[in-house]
C-alpha cells in the first residue's frame, strides 16, 4: 500500500511519520522509545486511513506505546474490506515489507492462536490486498528499530461470538508473553462532521466502559459505521479476560479537521488499554 496510504520511499515515509508525531493533532513530538519500560499497555485502538488523514491521531497511541517499552509481539487485528478469502484468517509464516524494512510473522505465536480458535483459517487471500493491518507496520518499524514480530488476523466475520472466541484464544495462548493487541479501525464513514462526531462519541463511550456487546450492536446495526468494530470488540473482550485493564481515550478527529471539508468525513480515534 506504499504510495497509496503512506509514502513510497524510506526517506519520504520517515519524514511523513515524523510529521504525524509533530502535527498539532498528534502528540507534538517524536517519542523516545523506553527500552525497559513498564510494559503495562496491552492494547491500542488505532485508525488505518491514509497517513495524511489519520496519521496524527494514530501517532498519539504509538507515542504512548514507545514510552511503555518494546513488546515482543504485536497481534494486529483488522477488518476485511475486500471480501477476499476466509471469514476470519490468520497467517502463520512469512514476512511483510514496507519502505522501512521487513517485519516477520511470529509463526510460533500465530500457530498457537490458530490452534486455540477453531474458526481461524490460515489464508493468504484475505491479506493479499487488505490495508487495515499493513498500515500499522510503518509506525512499529519506525519506533522499534529491531522490529518485533507480529501476528496478522483479518476479520470479515465481526459478530460478537467470533470476537470473543478470538480474544479467548489470544489470552489463553499468549499467557506469560509480552504482547500488545492493535485493533485497527476507522470510525464513522461519510457523514457530516457533526453527525460523525456525535455517533462516534457513543462508540468511544462503549469502548471506555469495556462494553463489547454495545459496541458490537452499534457496528452490526450500522448505527455507527466503523469498519473494524470486530477487532475493537475482540480487544475489549481480551481486556476483560485479562482483568484490571483500563481504557484511556487519547484522541479523536475527523478527516474534516484535516481538510476543512466537513460535509462528508471519516472519524479516527486513538485509545490505549493499560493494566492498572
Amino acid at each position: 500500500m506504499a504510495n497509496v496510504f503512506y509514502a513510497g520511499t524510506k526517506t519520504e515515509l520517515t519524514e511523513q511519520i515524523i510529521s504525524c508525531f509533530t502535527h498539532r493533532f498528534g502528540p507534538g513530538q517524536v517519542p523516545r522509545v523506553v527500552e525497559h519500560g513498564p510494559r503495562k499497555i496491552v492494547g491500542l485502538v488505532s485508525p488505518h486511513a491514509g497517513y495524511m488523514y489519520s496519521g496524527p491521531v494514530a501517532a498519539n497511541g504509538y507515542s504512548r506505546l514507545a514510552a511503555d517499552g518494546m513488546p515482543e509481539v504485536f497481534i494486529i487485528l483488522g477488518p476485511n474490506h475486500t471480501g477476499y478469502g476466509s471469514g476470519v484468517s490468520i497467517l502463520t509464516e512469512g514476512a511483510w515489507e514496507t519502505p522501512l524494512g521487513v517485519t516477520s510473522v511470529d509463526g510460533g505465536v500465530a500457530k498457537q492462536i490458530q490452534k486455540g480458535c477453531g474458526i481461524l483459517d490460515v489464508d493468504e487471500a484475505s491479506h493479499s490486498s487488505e490495508h487495515s493491518i499493513e498500515v500499522q507496520l510503518p509506525f512499529i518499524q519506525f519506533l522499534f528499530k529491531d522490529a518485533p514480530r507480529f501476528v496478522p488476523i483479518c476479520m470479515m466475520m465481526q459478530d460478537l461470538q467470533t470476537s470473543r472466541d478470538i480474544a479467548k484464544s489470544i489470552v489463553e495462548q499468549c499467557k506469560g508473553k509480552n504482547f500488545v493487541i492493535i485493533a485497527s479501525s476507522d470510525m464513522t464513514h461519510y457523514e457530516t462532521h457533526e453527525s460523525a462526531s456525535r455517533k462516534d462519541k457513543g462508540a468511544i463511550d462503549a469502548i471506555i466502559n469495556l462494553d463489547d456487546r454495545t459496541l458490537n450492536e452499534l457496528g452490526e446495526s450500522s448505527r455507527v459505521t466503523m469498519c473494524g468494530y470486530g477487532p475493537i470488540t475482540t480487544l475489549i473482550a481480551a481486556a476483560k479476560m485479562l482483568g484490571d485493564v483500563k481504557p484511556e481515550f487519547l484522541a479523536y478527529k475527523t478527516s474534516g479537521d484535516i481538510t476543512g471539508d466537513k460535509s462528508a468525513v471519516v472519524g479516527y480515534s486513538s485509545i490505549v488499554f493499560t493494566r492498572e
